[in-house]
């Protein structure tokens, strides 16, 4: 087979591998373990979420930003920089590594995004990076060389490419110098996986590759999260540090990773008392909580089963197709609700941001539910989604990762004056 399309065939393959769960991780994601817990959610085993196929079924999230108010429990008045600092090194782990800059990059987040000061917010920070990279800031990958072949080699399989010819190939020097297939046998941590695919996506027309291949890997940092979060953060958000390269590469320093993960858990209007709803929101997606306390109240008055997994809409590329089951159910209920179709999608499109709780849906839904129950129904629930992996061998959801968060958190909080 000639050279080139044979490299056009296998960096194909390398875009379609997969190595890690869902997200967050988070990759999504999304905390040491057994060693059966999956990449990405064992803090013993942090690794960059992959991208197994070219198109999403969830959402493309638009990022919707906004000053949390401080907690119930915080002081009565907002904490100054130096008094945040105080706390916030009262409140971190006393056996971590590098605890002043871990210091340093939490606080900058905090002061950059406006967040105020207060245990509990610091302490979901801490409780999430404890679970996604037990505080490292370039997580490392047990077996990643293993892991990226062995996804390799079963995409090549379908080619009916060999392996030892696809290595062969990969002989070509990249940009560093070496070759690819060293880079890929001495991969090591999740930077160097993200640079390894950054080269060959620039790479991709000298390799007579398509021009518009892009790197698979969705997912990095200490606190796993999306590339595409912090692409869309920025633009609605300024980014306080001085950018090296793109925003992606942020994501995979311990700094940038460290700024966006907290933006993603806590830089949003969340309707919750509690805090173990905002850690499933950061693994299942923004309002997920919320959604699946909604899809529970229209099983509820219609009597029909859903997926409980915070979509109330199916998407496609990230946009919305067909007719979800939550939406099928939600529309028998036209009547009852005196709303129209169009109605009634046009607010379930407001799904991933806060205005959805406000809409004459959810109000109505809710009004009917909590009649129909004589009681006021609950108004967040933990979404019931399987994290699935080749590392998974035995059911993990994203209400174990939320319950696993929601322990370090309240660990942490003991630790607070």
């Amino acid at each position: 087979m000639p050279r080139l399309p044979l490299l056009a065939a296998l960096l194909s393959l390398l875009a379609g591998c997969a190595t890690t769960p869902p997200s967050p991780a988070p990759a999504p994601a999304p905390q040491p373990q057994a060693a059966s817990e999956p990449a990405g959610m064992a803090a013993s085993q942090p690794a960059a979420e992959v991208a197994s196929e070219p198109q999403a079924t969830t959402a493309s999230e638009p990022v919707e930003v906004a000053v949390p108010t401080p907690p119930p429990s915080s002081a009565p008045r907002r904490l100054s920089e130096a008094e945040g600092r105080a706390l916030l090194e009262r409140l971190l782990p006393p056996k971590m590594p590098d605890r002043a800059g871990w210091t340093d990059d939490i606080l900058d987040a905090f002061t950059a995004l406006k967040i105020p000061y207060s245990a509990e917010y610091f302490c979901a920070s801490a409780a999430v990076i404890e679970q996604e990279s037990s505080w490292q800031g370039d997580p490392g990958v047990p077996g990643l060389p293993a892991i990226v072949w062995k996804a390799i080699d079963e995409r090549a399989s379908r080619y009916h490419v060999p392996l030892t010819v696809v290595k062969a190939a990969l002989l070509k020097p990249s940009p560093t110098g070496a070759s690819y297939k060293q880079r890929i046998d001495t991969l090591s941590t999740e930077r160097q996986m993200n640079d390894l695919f950054e080269d060959m996506a620039r790479e991709a027309s000298n390799l007579g590759l398509p021009l518009n291949m892009r790197n698979p890997i969705r997912t990095g940092g200490p606190m796993q999260v999306s590339v595409e979060f912090a692409e869309n953060h920025v633009r609605a958000w300024p980014y306080p540090y001085a950018k090296r390269g793109s925003v992606r590469q942020q994501v995979f320093t311990r700094r940038g990773g460290t700024y966006f993960g907290i933006a993603n858990l806590l830089h949003y209007p969340a309707p919750y008392s509690e805090m173990i709803y905002r850690f499933a929101d950061y693994n299942a997606g923004r309002y997920a909580s919320r959604n699946v306390a909604f899809q529970q109240a229209v099983e509820r008055l219609t009597g029909k089963q859903l997926s409980l997994d915070g979509d109330l809409l199916r998407y496609q590329n990230g946009r919305p197709v067909g007719t979800s089951d939550s939406q099928a159910a939600l529309y028998t209920l036209g009547e009852r609700l005196k709303l129209s179709r169009e109605a009634m999608l046009r607010d379930l499109q407001q799904e991933k941001m806060s205005g959805f709780g406000n809409s004459e849906t959810y109000k109505r839904v809710f009004a009917l539910a909590d009649a129909a129950a004589g009681k006021p129904l609950p108004r967040a629930a933990l979404p019931q989604i399987r994290l699935k992996s080749p590392k998974i061998t035995r059911k993990l959801t994203t209400e174990w990762f939320a319950e696993r968060v929601n322990g370090r958190y309240q660990t942490c909080l003991a630790r607070r004056p």
